[in-house]
């Protein structure tokens, strides 16, 4: 049996914005570009379901939220590399 066939990011968005445009059937699409008709269907339901994330503000609190996890975990380095240096004066150990 062959290997399975992987298709890159912009090659996918490619065929589910043509499905979505509906110039062409997702049957004729899928014969074109020599792809199942269900994955390009799958696609175009990603698609479909993530555009409504590029215009919430969702995707600001959640970098918000992942610099303050980021700046935590950064001190908590410091902390930690600040103490084992210390421990290490302590005992004697380079």
């Amino acid at each position: 049996m062959g290997q399975r066939r992987r298709f890159g990011s912009e090659f996918k968005a490619r065929l589910a914005l043509e499905a979505v445009k509906g110039v062409k059937t997702i049957n004729e699409i899928a014969s074109e570009h020599n792809v199942h008709p269900h994955q390009i269907r799958t696609w175009k339901k990603q698609l479909l379901s993530g555009v409504a994330e590029i215009f919430s503000n969702s995707g600001a609190k959640d970098r918000e939220a992942e610099d303050e996890l980021k700046d935590r975990l950064y001190r908590q380095i410091g902390q930690l590399q600040v103490e084992l240096e210390w421990l290490k004066k302590k005992t004697g150990l380079k």
